[in-house]
């Protein structure tokens, strides 16, 4: 097995010069670290972690936590997210992935089983584990849910201006039934899109239909079954708002059960904008929240936390936008 030793002798430098130049050392000039990884990668050089780690004190282990991988998250939502981080994680770092409501011991959340972590904050109860992991001392950057504590780096979207701008669409076709299937209680995204829809209703002095308001959670076919009780009722919406893609695509399947067209008898438009929005039948009519570009970003932050430990916590905000293609019609 090719050593740090054997690639320092064919280098000529030291092993210390050679460590510090794979590690990526500011001390080493950019012409010898890349003569040094020049020459590692010819020799087939493969980095022992496990002794790094006993040297270094670090895991090279980087913990992206849902509030929870079994409810309210979507395997595009996991998926988006998984993208955006590994588009900015070095190679060096191991991604492991886990959701809070699995974690029975917070006690097992340690510096030494992680350099830092990411959390995909859904709800308010993730902050007992949030405020864990600030307090011993491990790089967070909490990613989709915004924070009240300016003292934590934070990732977010507006999900209630995206909301109400959809909604604004949405009436200047000239719907004014609008009804919507809501997220999954608890999540702050649920409630941020809900207060987006009644923003824009209020604003267009339409009243509120407490039956126009079905609860879902997230998933396809609590779409579908919100989308039956809508279409049962004796004077059914003429547009769906569903807080969510997935639950979207649920709705649609159940107006297709029902022999409703969309959108010439009811529109439909989602939240999200996922890989399957686009090729839908009819295509989708989405806000699009770019879970991915978040979760880069969320990335290229922790790793300035990692090497820059003073960097200053700051909140930033990645906008949403309205994809229109065809599942909203004139009215």
């Amino acid at each position: 097995m090719i050593t740090i030793k054997d690639i320092a002798r064919v280098a000529g430098v030291s092993h210390t010069t050679v460590s510090r130049a794979l590690n990526g050392s500011p001390l080493i000039k950019k012409v010898t670290r890349d003569k040094i990884e020049r020459i590692a990668a010819e020799m087939n050089y493969v980095p022992n972690y496990n002794a790094k780690s006993l040297v270094t004190k670090r895991s090279f282990t980087i913990g992206l936590f849902f509030s929870s991988i079994d409810q309210g998250t979507s395997s595009s939502f996991l998926v988006d997210a998984i993208k955006g981080i590994s588009h900015a994680l070095d190679e060096n770092y191991n991604l492991t992935v886990h959701g809070i409501d699995g974690v029975r011991n917070f006690g097992n959340i340690q510096p030494q089983r992680f350099d830092g972590i990411l959390v995909m904050s859904q709800s308010d109860e993730d902050n007992a584990f949030i405020y864990h992991v600030k307090t011993i001392g491990i790089p967070l950057v909490v990613l989709n849910r915004q924070l009240e504590d300016p003292g934590i780096m934070n990732v977010v979207a507006n999900d209630r201006e995206g909301v109400r701008e959809a909604i604004d669409y949405v009436v200047s076709q000239g719907h004014r039934e609008l009804a919507i299937i809501e997220g999954k209680p608890g999540f702050k995204s649920s409630t941020e899109r809900k207060q987006g829809f009644m923003d824009s209703l209020i604003a267009h002095r339409i009243p509120l239909n407490s039956d126009y308001f079905v609860q879902g959670d997230y998933s396809i076919e609590s779409g579908y079954a919100a989308m039956s009780r809508l279409l049962s009722l004796p004077e059914p919406p003429s547009a769906v708002f569903c807080s969510n893609d997935d639950m979207a695509i649920g709705a649609m399947n159940a107006c297709y059960a029902h022999k409703i067209s969309v959108p010439q008898q009811i529109s439909l438009l989602g939240f999200d904008d996922i890989m399957f929005a686009r090729y839908t039948n009819p295509a989708l009519t989405t806000v699009r929240k770019p879970i991915a570009d978040i979760s880069e970003l969320g990335t290229k932050m922790l790793i300035q936390l990692l090497l820059q430990p003073d960097t200053k916590p700051q909140q930033l905000f990645v906008k949403t936008s309205l994809v229109v293609r065809d599942t909203v019609a004139d009215r």
